[in-house]
């Protein structure tokens, strides 16, 4: 019984983990998307 502190604990470190990664990821993609809409808006003027 003495193993479920660890096993939870190892759960919330893996899922906390990926929400983290996956958030990072979701605003870099947006920054990255707005940078080329900037460079398209400048290239077709």
């Amino acid at each position: 019984m003495a193993q479920w502190p660890f096993i939870i604990a190892a759960y919330a470190c893996t899922i906390t983990g990926t929400l983290v990664l996956a958030g990072w990821s979701y605003m870099r993609m947006r920054a990255s998307e707005a940078r080329v809409a900037t460079l398209r808006e400048d290239k077709g003027s």
